[in-house]
């Protein structure tokens, strides 16, 4: 819940499955694990309860759906038949419902859907709202890449998921921010929790890290590297109670965990979105 100490989430998404990794994970303290109905080609499911199907239960394992596989490649839907059927075979294949199934960038159907959007967005997280009330799942939430688009959607009639899973860090640019912020405000409940994704914008090696020194926005930060400082940042922008990482390494995970003995300066943090909010009036519509 929001105020609880920050955790640690080993995502798949760029990690390959080995059973190696999440040893090391609960080694390191890390029990919660992500992954999505789409990734590993559409079997990474299956792979899981495969190779560590006896230390899954030892996460809290959350997953996704919305990405279907299609004659050219992957598709997205918000269809609540085709939504609950995925989480029933989710399910099945991992051999356990999992902790929490997040609803899978609903924005990217709803910006063709014009009009009917509201009601699509409705629909599909009463089907998520059925898969807990099935069992098929022990929660529901929503992971959006680009919240942008879900601002306007939200109303009373939308049911509110446990879980807003957003983008994270430094990296991640002003209008972002402020939309999850406004999202969560919105639609995200009192007793629900806020999850950062893609904390280094998809690497550890960007230039930015290395002409940049992130330990200014942290309070006692000497002691870190600046990749710990890129992370630990991201659970001040936006706040968030968890922050799902990818890694093929277990010591990459372990000194990750260390990050989190340090906080935010959160004068600083304030600064910096205040900075990222001027750039965004300068800019035209």
């Amino acid at each position: 819940m929001r105020g609880a100490d920050p955790r640690v989430v080993l995502g798949l998404h760029r990690s390959r499955h080995e059973r190696r990794l999440l040893t090391g994970a609960l080694n390191a303290g890390v029990t919660s694990l992500d992954t999505a109905f789409n990734y590993l080609g559409f079997r990474s499911h299956r792979v899981l309860a495969r190779i560590a199907g006896d230390l899954l239960p030892k996460f809290v394992v959350s997953t996704k759906v919305g990405y279907f596989p299609g004659p050219n490649g992957p598709t997205h839907s918000l269809n609540p038949v085709r939504l609950l059927a995925a989480v029933e075979q989710t399910a099945r294949d991992l051999g356990r419902e999992p902790d929490l199934m997040f609803l899978h960038n609903p924005e990217h159907s709803l910006r063709e859907a014009g009009p009917p959007s509201r009601d699509m967005l409705t629909a599909a997280c009463a089907a998520m709202t059925e898969a807990v009330k099935k069992g098929l799942c022990g929660a529901w939430g929503v992971a959006t890449w680009d919240p942008c688009p879900l601002l306007g959607l939200i109303d009373t009639t939308v049911p509110r998921p446990a879980v807003l899973m957003v983008r994270a860090g430094l990296l991640v640019g002003g209008r972002t921010l402020d939309a999850a912020d406004m999202l969560t405000a919105t639609w995200g409940p009192d007793d629900g929790e806020v999850w950062g994704m893609s904390p280094f914008g998809g690497s550890t090696r960007a230039p930015l890290w290395k002409t940049f020194d992130p330990r200014v926005f942290l309070r006692e930060g000497g002691g870190l590297s600046r990749v710990q400082a890129v992370f630990r940042l991201a659970y001040a922008l936006p706040s968030a109670d968890a922050v799902a990482v990818g890694t093929d390494e277990p010591a990459h995970l372990e000194e990750l965990v260390g990050a989190l003995a340090v906080e935010a300066d959160e004068s600083a943090v304030d600064g910096y979105r205040c900075l990222l909010r001027e750039r965004l009036r300068g800019q035209p519509d």
